[in-house]
């Protein structure tokens, strides 16, 4: 007889995708407003040394990273998603300290992103995982 206490792994698929859909949402948003070189996205990238052409190759990676851990099968691209998103989200935290940008603002957007890349990766059901033998 089954009873109403949550079924194993069900927290976990609950973090999934909370962590999922908030990295999703934040990478959807950003890639989007990075494609279409908002002033503040040009403003940022260019305070930190960047050209803005960047924002295209970074938005455009952004969106299709977002395709990638959302849709089914693709494991592999999955892993490489996951990757990009987690050195892209360091490598911009790491960007605003070394240029002694210490707004909150703009270190905790990064900072969060790479704890839902982290989460979402660690959380992710088996069946979108690659099973090394």
């Amino acid at each position: 007889m089954e009873t109403t206490q949550n079924k194993p792994g069900k927290g976990r698929l609950i973090t999934y995708w909370i962590a999922t859909a908030l990295l999703a949402i934040g990478m959807l948003q950003s890639g989007i407003f990075a494609v279409l070189r908002t002033d503040q996205w040009v403003k940022l990238v260019t305070s930190l040394g960047y050209p803005v052409y960047f924002l295209t190759i970074l938005g455009t990676w952004k969106i299709l990273g977002v395709i990638a851990i959302l849709v089914p099968r693709f494991k592999l691209l999955k892993e490489w998603a996951y990757a990009g998103f987690f050195f892209a989200m360091t490598g911009a935290f790491a960007s605003h300290v070394f240029c002694h940008d210490y707004d909150i603002r703009g270190l905790m957007g990064p900072f969060f992103q790479a704890v839902f890349v982290v989460l979402s990766w660690y959380f992710r059901p088996a069946d979108r995982k690659i099973v090394v033998v």
